[in-house]
């Protein structure tokens, strides 16, 4: 089953080269799975969009990576990390914390707290206004406009 949901993983990004791991910053847009990721790795440094279904085959699932990978650069200038869970039967510590119902969105902010569950698939434009309005990242917008230039 891990080798099928790599495999759609890849096939959804594989049309612009986005599928990555934790560690390829080359690459706009980390992907991981739930089952290999401890969210504790990401407080302070990511903001963690969780994607919860109970197939890979679920349609909302495939529109909702479809709409990652279409603006992965926006969310990857806001820290943003996708972690995907589809099995329900391997109980990850992700799934047993957020306890999601079929499909599910989850974002997470750099303080590990929740901020937004939606039980459909969101576009990036809303997932981006809602970091936006984050105070964690009003205050990174607001040391970039500040920071020296060159």
């Amino acid at each position: 089953m891990k080798s099928l949901l790599g495999a759609v993983i890849i096939a959804v990004f594989a049309g612009s080269g986005q599928a990555q791991t934790l560690f390829s910053p080359d690459l706009p847009l980390m992907v991981l799975q739930a089952s290999e990721t401890d969210l504790s790795e990401f407080k302070w440094k990511y903001r963690p969009v969780i994607v919860f279904a109970d197939s890979v085959d679920d349609p909302a699932f495939i529109e909702q990576m479809e709409l990652l990978n279409l603006r992965a650069e926006e969310l990857s200038v806001r820290d943003v990390v996708v972690i995907v869970d589809t099995d329900p039967d391997a109980r990850s510590d992700i799934r047993l914390k957020m306890r999601p119902r079929g499909f599910m969105l989850t974002l997470v902010g750099k303080d590990g707290n929740v901020a937004i569950r939606k039980p459909f698939p969101w576009s990036v434009r809303e997932i981006t206004r809602s970091i936006d309005k984050m105070p964690m990242r009003q205050r990174e917008i607001r040391e970039a406009k500040e920071a020296p230039e060159g």
